[in-house]
């Protein structure tokens, strides 16, 4: 709710009629508990009991904020005195003296002034169960005896007296912030209306309300399907991070009270998110005591699917839109802009796997751009929204390679194109002409690519993903696979969640370091990293872009792996006619270059690799005597590689250069 107090620099809002009516209330209720104090501090001697005054009967005005407290906390009469006795202190100037006129005499208000005042009250009030102090509603300061401690008034029970409905500073401290109902797929309505008949359900045969779980990787489109949720329930849902629950039991239970008071006063239910950080067990602990013991409705979201607790639960999976309501959500947006794509839209849509908000902020990203340009920005405005994730978990190439960088037999190169095709066709052969409605397994295109080092399988990648226009994602599967059991495939997830969205170009680099760990079976941990490959290669099946793996055993795989990959390619060691070519395109035309002879370079018997570092040392050194290249510098290069090598650098190899 908007404070009525709230200003511009230009206007002042005056407070609304509603709530002067509630503090005029209130204002009454205290000036009525005023008089009854002044009337116990100096009684009237006629009195038949001069220590309880007697007041008129009378109906005390209609308080909205103060009825609507005492009915959602279920607080008696004698309750309902002891909060205008605390409320007094803050809204009578007088009150300390009045409150010190009575005995015990202390100038603030206290469990033995509220006892002597109130004809109804019960000693029920006073315990820590009961409404008043589990609810927060008063604070108790220090004090010798319970009955002559200090009373005060919780401050967000003040505001929301006073008409205002906000959160408790507590948990506004832990980040928590309320989610707003927006736009949504019908899909996430689809999944919503089933959650929200079972809180329904279990509310009216009064039992406990279910947790609700949604997993998934999108955190975006787990709140959309939480907030659709409690929009159908009339309910407002905030959201706070589950790394910031309090460790301390006693602060746990103090989140709880609290949470469990906005339901009951302001029906706010809390969504708990978890993500992708490993969790110590003290918040692990958090997580579970405040499920099992929040006596209100809980939605968590995760990842993945965590385990049952003991407090009963529906989980349900939540996708990513649709193809065909992602398409719908990119139509909303563009408006009239969708014409100017030209059927660029349906390959947008095949290609990224986006939430409603990924596109909404491409569509904003690409605001300005002329119709001729807007294909181009949409793309490059889809490309950066995995860049967030993925920079933190892979090396991002720049992929500047082209097809004239590359020199391989023709049959090798053939296969690579095909690659290409296949990547940029998926939309037309999966979505228009029906293939993927025969089943999801399998759609990926995956690319073993074998060969020893140097031989162009990192150029390749580089190469696909410029001709692709994708980034390149290395991830070095050496760092990835780790001795502890399931950590692999929890890393191995994090790569492929993050990079499903924009479908970029991976490349699991050194997979050695995997494959090489398969083994004949004779313990639990030989067959768990059989597991991991299997792991491996059933995401590249569902990944969405290109998957790649490199590797120099590929006679160590067996024809089982070897089929649930698409592409193999073989890169060979280049004969003297390639590795002629490969030192032709080498050197950028506007290097200077001084009497090269391509066939004696070639003589080297080193890869391409090594060949590009052969050329660049030599660049080097060229530039730094301000000359053109020459084979004198080349020489001198190609004993620095050979000595990195640690091979020798023979005569035959070296004849006539110089």
């Amino acid at each position: 709710m908007t404070s009525p107090f709230s200003a511009t620099p230009w206007s002042i809002t005056a407070p609304s009629a509603d709530l002067i009516t509630n503090y005029q209330a209130l204002q009454a209720e205290v000036a009525d508990l005023h008089q009854r104090l002044q009337a116990l501090a100096s009684p009237d001697p006629q009195s038949p009991n001069p220590e309880l005054p007697v007041s008129k009967p009378h109906s005390p005005p209609p308080t909205p904020t103060l009825d609507h407290l005492c009915r959602r906390l279920g607080l008696s009469a004698f309750e309902r005195q002891v909060v205008l006795l605390c409320l007094g202190m803050e809204l009578d100037p007088h009150w300390p003296a009045l409150c010190a006129a009575v005995p015990p005499h202390r100038p603030y208000p206290t469990w033995s002034l509220a006892l002597a005042l109130n004809p109804d009250a019960h000693w029920t009030a006073l315990p820590p169960d009961a409404p008043l102090r589990r609810r927060r509603i008063v604070e108790l300061g220090p004090g010798n005896a319970l009955v002559d401690s200090p009373l005060r008034l919780d401050e967000q029970i003040l505001h929301r007296l006073m008409g205002h409905h906000t959160l408790h500073e507590r948990l506004l401290g832990l980040g928590a912030k309320r989610l707003f109902p927006g736009p949504t797929c019908e899909g996430y309505r689809t999944l919503a209306i089933p959650l929200a008949q079972t809180w329904i359900s279990a509310s009216q045969a009064h039992r406990p309300l279910p947790l609700i779980h949604l997993w998934g990787r999108d955190q975006a489109s787990l709140a959309a399907v939480a907030v659709t949720l409690c929009d159908l329930l009339d309910r407002e849902v905030w959201t706070l991070a589950a790394t910031t629950l309090p460790p301390d039991p006693a602060q746990g239970h103090l989140l709880r009270d609290l949470w469990e008071r906005e339901w009951h006063l302001n029906q706010r239910v809390l969504m708990l998110t978890c993500g992708t950080e490993t969790l110590g067990p003290e918040r692990e602990w958090a997580i579970t005591d405040l499920i099992d013991g929040l006596v209100a409705p809980l939605i968590l979201t995760a990842p993945d699917r965590r385990a049952p607790s003991h407090r009963p639960q529906v989980a349900q999976e939540v996708p990513l839109p649709s193809p065909q309501e992602q398409r719908q959500i990119w139509v909303d947006q563009l408006g009239d802009q969708v014409v100017a794509l030209n059927g660029h839209l349906d390959t947008l849509v095949a290609h990224f796997n986006l939430s409603r908000d990924a596109i909404e902020t491409a569509c904003h990203t690409a605001q300005g751009h002329t119709d001729t340009d807007l294909a181009n920005a949409l793309w490059q405005a889809c490309r950066t929204q995995a860049r967030p994730q993925l920079d933190a978990l892979a090396q991002r190439i720049h992929p500047a390679a082209t097809w004239d960088d590359l020199v391989l037999p023709d049959r090798e190169m053939a296969i690579l194109k095909e690659v290409a095709a296949h990547v940029r066709q998926r939309a037309k052969v999966y979505e228009q002409w029906g293939f993927a409605d025969k089943g999801q397994r399998g759609l990926g295109i995956s690319a073993l690519f074998a060969g020893a080092s140097g031989t162009g399988k990192t150029l390749s990648a580089e190469i696909l993903g410029h001709a692709l226009d994708l980034d390149v994602y290395r991830i070095d599967l050496s760092a990835v696979v780790s001795k502890y059991i399931g950590e692999t495939e929890k890393n191995l997830r994090r790569v492929f969640d993050a990079a499903e969205g924009s479908g970029v170009v991976l490349l699991f680099d050194e997979a050695d370091a995997l494959f090489g760990k398969r083994t004949e079976v004779k313990d639990s941990h030989d067959r768990h990293a059989n597991l991991e490959v299997s792991y491996l290669l059933q995401r590249m099946e569902a990944y969405r872009g290109l998957a790649i793996l490199t590797t120099n055993l590929k006679a160590s795989l067996d024809q089982a792996f070897l089929r649930r990959i698409r592409f193999v390619v073989q890169f060979p060691f280049p004969d003297v006619a390639q590795r002629t070519e490969i030192w032709r395109r080498s050197f950028p035309s506007q290097a200077p270059q001084a009497g090269l002879d391509f066939a004696k370079l070639a003589r080297l018997n080193v890869p391409g690799g090594n060949i590009r570092n052969i050329a660049l040392n030599a660049a080097f050194l060229a530039a730094d005597a301000d000359q053109p290249i020459a084979m004198a510098h080349l020489l001198q290069a190609a004993r620095s590689e050979y000595l990195k090598l640690e091979r020798p650098l023979t005569d035959a190899e070296v004849k006539g250069w110089v």
